[in-house]
């Protein structure tokens, strides 16, 4: 399976961001898939989460400003993040496990994609 991050840039504070991740290779094989942010000088946190149930995660600090999202016939993630702030400044993940637990460990990752905040 491969992912590919896609949307990233500088946005200015209380803008609007669209990130996106193409799946590709064995895709049938996935179940749940996320988004992960690594800031600046610190660990890595799952921001969203959506399995084929359609069951969804949001970490608290998103959560009401975001929408995680997927479409399964073009095999794409997608993560609208509104009202930005400067401390989600990260680099953005794309993750995709075999499992429909959505806090599990991923097995999947892409490249990586950086989103930078500005005040």
């Amino acid at each position: 399976v491969q992912l590919v991050e896609s949307g990233g840039g500088l946005v200015q504070a209380g803008g609007s961001l669209r990130l996106s991740c193409a799946a590709s290779g064995s895709i049938f094989s996935i179940n749940a898939m996320a988004w992960h942010r690594r800031p600046p000088g610190k660990a890595r946190e799952l921001v969203a989460a959506i399995n084929r149930g359609g069951n969804t995660y949001y970490l608290d600090s998103v959560s009401g400003r975001s929408t995680v999202s997927r479409d399964n016939a073009k095999n794409t993630l997608t993560l609208q993040l509104n009202s930005l702030r400067r401390n989600d400044t990260a680099v953005y993940y794309c993750a995709a496990r075999l499992g429909a637990n959505l806090y599990s460990e991923y097995d999947y990752w892409g490249q990586g994609i950086q989103v930078t905040v500005s005040s």
